[in-house]
Order: structure tokens, then C-alpha cells, then sequence
């Protein structure tokens, strides 16, 4: 079990003049909302304030200018993509936008499986051959600075929209649209892959089609999706996109996505709104399995598909592939957890590769094992020469910096602090993981890695009530860069237990409050029926938990949602 750790208070909390509990108070000021302009754009997000202008990117105009003579020259037009999530919604919002403005496009999402992530080689000789003069790439392309100098010589002119960290040589394309460039020009730098194409689109609409610009909070259910999917920051300019996003997706017009739905048993509608954990582990591993286990082309013609026959039978595919997806990364994760907790034991870097490690799913393990053990991991499929996989880190290693100081090592890489991808021939595996190694361990030392939960707050019973819950809603959409918040309560009995839920994992507690007033909370525990296998009525109990307003046929109740307890 994790030790708990409260945080602490801020400093100024007790001087603030805000209008809010001081729970509240101290919430907001832990996200460095300090004045109460800064507080009512984070409580009240609203599109037409907080998106920025897209002509802020330095390379926009030269941008919109080559897709101007494209339009009037009828050139073949290829978007480029990646088979993730945050790839496939990035390709599809922009082939929407090719569309709409009367522009040819044709998109090209690489396999995963035997060409990798970005721009290849192969891909530009074809496009060649296919007399392609203008490719855009959308959540890859600026690792990729040999391909684009092949573009080149072929004559083909390549706009880059990306996000992903700033290589040492940056490709000469003929403009590259990146919130991490230096001299970008725009002041937000963290825009999902999606959140850049996005950015793209709003200004090809105000180039050629000004008067449709209101048609593009439409498009926002798939940006909001790719956002969430690549873990970016839910603050700024992309709080707003997500905030909105969601509502539009609860009233979404796209055929496929309600087939996911219903063959995903995703209750999604007006009357079901959705939040962002739900899209993160509902909707973005559908999209992804698509990519890891077969081709992003299921995913992506399943966002695209206007015909209900059709997406019915692209959503049965997707969730066929979701199953098998969950499977595989179970067993993998198992095999990888051993080797984790013998030869990695007394280490701070994971790393394992295998012959039998599906390419599909080793980023997904990665994760897995990373938070497990909160060690940096690396999982490679290792092929006849060349090994490829994924990197997870954690906060206290900016993992793709490190791997840029032993890049003579590898074919290829690319990727964010938290997250890489890296190709490495077999006769350099070893030299790779030594040399990485000694970087992770040096970054590491003396500093303490032991699992805590962090706590935001200790409360009692007085603070919760009805104006305290709508207040913390205010802070929604959670997500990375805004945790939901975590709170303690001490001294609580348990007046009533129930186990519930299918193959009977769930804890629902009754916990009557033990400060004196004689509240009654609710508290559903998923999954901790493992955990604590011998509570009973009658216990005192300390418990950590997210609060939240449940609804039942038109009812509302605040209800706990145990994280941890610990029994006194």
C-alpha cells in the first residue's frame, strides 16, 4: 500500500478575498489561480476568449498560401497521419476541413507493424510515382528531416503539423506548425497532435471560407477526444477545447461514433453527458486497438462513415480488436511484471525485450509496468536486426532528453518527456541500454521515488455539502495537469457494507461520519473487495476519496469514490 501524503497548504490561502469554501480556496491556488480573473477563465472556459488566433504560428501564412495554389492547381494532396488516437482524429478532422473548402485530399495512416511511426522512405518513392506534389503530415513528421529532404528531391513540398519534441536538426519543409519550435510564435505549447490540425483548420476556414467558421465547434468531439487519448495538459487553451468538446460529444453527429457506442455499451448522449475519464478509457483504447492490432484505417474510416450499416460492422471490428488488445497486454504485462521483480529489482530503468513482444502493445505495457514499479521502462519487439518499441517515464525524467544523449545509439526516435519511441539496431541494444541506464541513474539520485498518494486535503463531515460538490465541479474536466481532487477523511464507522458488481470485486460502504454530526456518506470502493478482504460493520476506518454528485431517477446524492482506507 502507497503511503499518504497531504500537501501543503498554500500560503496564502487565509489572505484570498474569494467567495468560495477555503478548501476550495486552497485548491485553486494549488493550480496557481491566484486573481479572480484567472479563476473565472478556468471555472467559465469559453471558445470564442480562450481559443488563440491560429495566424499566431510563425509558419501559417506560408502555409495557407501553398494550400491556396494547391486549391487553384488541383495538385494531389496526401495527409499523412499516425495510428494513434490522437493521429486518426488529427487525419479525419483535416480531410473534414479538405473537404469542406473543395480540396482533393487523400489520406495515408502508416501499419505499425512494418513501417512504424512517421514519415518512411517507401511511403515518398510511392507518392512520387503517384505524382503527389504536397503532403501535410498531422501528429508526426518533425523527427523525420532524411524523408522530407527526399520529398524534396522528388518535389514534393511537405507541411508539418506536429507536437512532439524539437529534434536537434529540424526537417526543411516548406512550413512546420509546432507549439514546441522555438520562434513558433505561439504562446501555448500544449496542444495535442489534434489540437495543432485544429489550429490548421480554423485557419484554412477563415482563409476560404470565413462565413463557415461557427461550423467548426463540430469538429470539436474529435478534437477533445485526441486530447484527452495523448495526455495533454486539461489547462489553457486546451480546457476550453475539451470543455466544449465533451458537449459536443454528447450530441454528436458522426455515424461511427454512435456505433462505438452502442456496440461498446458507452453510455453516451444528451441525456448521459460525458466526462473525461470516460473517453480516455472508453472511447481512446477503441480507436488505438485499431492501430495496435490491425491497421488505424478501421479507426479512421470508422470516424469518417456516414452510412449506419457500414460503421455498424467498422465498430464490431474495433471492439473485436479492443478485446483481443486486452487480452495480449495482459499476458505480456504478466511476463514483463517477473523479470521486473527479479532482474530489475535493485534497478532504477526497466527494460525487456522479446521476439514475441506484439509491437502493438508495448507502449500500452510500458505504461503499465512503469506506474506499476515507477521506473522508467523500456518494452522493444526485437526483430532480426533491428528492435523497435516504447518508452514510459515518470516525472522525475524527461525521457525523450535522454534519449537524446545516447542517440548515435539508435536508428530512430521521437517523442514527449513522458513518452518515446525509438528503433535501435540488435548490435547496439546493449551499448543503448547501458549508456541510457547510467543517464536514468544519475537523474535519480537522491531523489525519493517511493509510491505516495498525494492528498490535496484533509476534510471533516461540516465541509461537505451540496455548494462544496458543484463548486468542485466547477474544476472539471480532470485530467493531466488537473487532478481530480483527493481527499481524507479520519474517523469514519462503517454502519452498513455491501459487495457488489460483477464477479463481486466492489465495496459499497455506508460510513457514518465520527466528528458528531450524524451524516451518512456513501462510498463505493471499485475493485477493493481484494484489498480488504476482512472489513466488516462496525469498523472505524480512515478513508481517501474523490467526491462526486451521483444522480438515480432524477435524485441526486453526494457519494465518495474510495481510492484507499486503512482500518484503526
Amino acid at each position: 500500500m502507497s503511503q499518504w501524503k497531504i500537501k501543503e497548504k498554500a500560503a496564502t490561502a487565509d489572505q484570498m478575498d474569494f467567495p468560495y469554501h477555503p478548501i476550495i480556496v486552497n485548491l485553486l491556488l494549488q493550480r496557481a489561480l491566484n486573481t479572480k480573473e484567472k479563476i473565472e477563465s478556468f471555472f467559465s472556459p469559453e471558445y470564442d476568449r480562450d481559443l488563440l488566433d491560429p495566424f499566431l504560428f510563425a509558419d501559417m501564412p506560408k502555409a495557407m498560401e501553398r494550400i491556396r495554389q494547391a486549391k487553384e492547381k488541383k495538385e494531389a494532396i496526401v495527409i499523412y497521419g499516425d495510428y494513434d488516437a490522437d493521429g486518426v482524429t488529427s487525419s479525419a478532422i483535416l480531410q473534414e476541413a479538405f473537404d469542406e473548402i473543395g480540396i482533393k485530399s487523400s489520406v495515408y495512416i502508416p501499419d505499425k507493424k512494418t513501417e512504424g511511426y512517421g514519415i518512411n522512405a517507401n511511403s515518398i518513392e510511392n507518392f512520387a510515382k503517384q505524382k503527389v506534389s504536397l503532403i501535410v503530415t498531422v501528429d508526426c513528421g518533425i523527427s523525420n528531416k532524411s524523408e522530407v529532404e527526399l520529398a524534396n528531391r522528388k518535389n514534393i513540398d511537405v507541411i508539418i503539423l506536429d507536437h512532439h519534441h524539437i529534434p536537434a536538426k529540424v526537417p526543411p519543409a516548406l512550413a512546420i506548425i509546432n507549439p514546441n519550435l522555438k520562434n513558433s510564435g505561439y504562446p501555448f505549447d500544449q496542444l495535442a497532435g489534434v489540437g495543432v490540425a485544429f489550429k490548421f483548420v480554423q485557419a484554412l476556414y477563415a482563409t476560404f471560407i470565413p462565413e463557415k467558421m461557427e461550423q467548426l465547434k463540430w469538429m470539436l468531439d474529435l478534437v477533445a477526444i485526441g486530447t484527452i487519448a495523448d495526455c495533454m495538459d486539461l489547462l489553457g487553451e486546451n480546457r476550453a477545447i475539451v470543455r466544449y468538446g465533451l458537449v459536443v460529444l454528447s450530441k454528436t453527429k458522426r455515424v461511427g461514433l454512435k456505433e462505438m457506442f452502442a456496440v461498446g455499451r458507452i453510455s453516451i448522449d444528451e441525456n448521459n453527458f460525458p466526462d473525461a475519464r470516460k473517453v480516455a478509457f472508453q472511447i481512446a483504447p477503441r480507436i488505438n486497438a485499431a492501430g495496435r492490432m490491425n491497421h488505424a484505417n478501421t479507426a479512421f474510416n470508422l470516424l469518417r462513415e456516414k452510412k449506419q450499416d457500414l460503421a455498424r460492422g467498422l465498430a464490431l471490428e474495433l471492439e473485436k480488436n479492443n478485446q483481443d488488445r486486452q487480452k495480449e497486454t495482459a499476458q505480456i504485462t504478466g511476463e514483463v511484471k517477473i523479470l521486473a521483480k527479479n532482474m530489475f529489482k535493485d534497478k532504477k530503468f526497466i527494460f525487456a525485450v522479446g521476439e514475441h513482444f506484439p509491437i502493438g502493445i508495448v507502449g500500452l505495457v510500458a505504461g503499465k509496468i512503469s506506474d506499476e514499479f515507477n521506473k522508467p521502462t523500456a518494452i522493444l519487439q526485437k526483430g532480426d536486426k533491428i528492435s523497435k518499441g516504447s518508452m514510459r517515464s515518470i516525472p522525475q525524467v524527461n525521457i525523450i532528453e535522454a534519449i537524446e544523449k545516447c542517440s548515435k545509439f539508435l536508428l530512430k526516435f521521437g517523442g514527449h518527456s513522458q513518452a518515446a519511441g525509438i528503433s535501435v539496431a540488435n548490435e547496439n541494444l546493449e551499448k543503448f541500454y547501458e549508456a541510457l541506464s547510467k543517464i536514468i541513474e544519475k537523474e535519480l539520485e537522491e531523489k525519493d521515488l517511493s509510491l505516495a498518494l498525494e492528498i490535496d486535503a484533509e476534510i471533516t463531515s461540516k465541509d461537505i455539502d451540496n455548494q462544496f460538490v458543484n463548486d468542485l465541479k466547477k474544476f472539471e474536466p480532470f485530467g493531466e495537469g488537473n487532478a481530480e481532487p483527493i481527499f481524507l477523511m479520519k474517523n469514519l464507522e462503517v454502519s452498513e457494507l455491501k459487495i457488489v458488481g460483477n464477479g463481486s470485486k466492489h465495496l459499497k460502504l455506508f460510513l457514518r461520519a465520527g466528528d458528531g454530526t450524524p451524516k451518512i456518506f456513501e462510498a463505493i470502493g471499485f475493485g477493493l473487495v481484494e484489498k480488504f478482504p476482512e472489513i466488516k460493520k462496525g469498523d472505524k476506518i480512515d478513508a481517501v476519496f474523490n467526491l462526486s454528485e451521483d444522480e438515480w431517477n432524477g435524485n441526486k446524492k453526494i457519494q465518495m469514490n474510495l481510492i484507499g482506507l486503512k482500518i484503526i
